[in-house]
């Protein structure tokens, strides 16, 4: 598989996984959004665990980087596959936990969680998958 090919397949990776972070809220707010809460007290708790969550992908954005520059180095040399295989890897990893602050938004629907509050979330999930997206100076 040539570099292109693999960028391309990141690429499209990156683009699945923030469908896999957003379109849980949206069809939660669709399809529960004018129902009763549930547990309303639960509302702020709800948010506070979804800005804490952004937190727990510090230490895989870490891991990424790293992985950044051993796919730098290896580059046109016989270990450039397996590079990019650890690469994908760690960064699958990290992307699943910046989909955490969406999904806890999209439980939030049932707790009563207002919308303000829930496209920050959403957001804050945008922007860390943002930070996930291979740069153009690799490859």
């Amino acid at each position: 598989m040539t570099r292109a090919q693999v960028r391309r397949r990141l690429e499209l990776a990156w683009w699945q996984y923030l469908a896999v972070a957003l379109v849980p809220l949206l069809v939660f707010a669709w399809a529960f959004g004018g129902v009763q809460a549930l547990i309303p007290t639960l509302a702020m708790p709800m948010f506070i665990a979804g800005v804490a969550s952004m937190f727990l992908s510090l230490p895989r954005f870490g891991a990424y980087k790293h992985g950044l520059i051993a796919t730098q180095k290896a580059l046109n040399t016989d270990d450039e596959p397996v590079a990019w295989i650890e690469l994908a890897r760690i960064r699958r990893l990290g992307m699943l936990f910046a989909c955490l602050p969406a999904w806890i938004a999209a439980l939030s629907v049932f707790v009563g969680l207002e919308a303000v509050p829930q496209i920050l979330l959403a957001i804050s999930s945008l922007v860390l998958l943002y930070l996930y997206r291979i740069p153009r100076q690799l490859g």
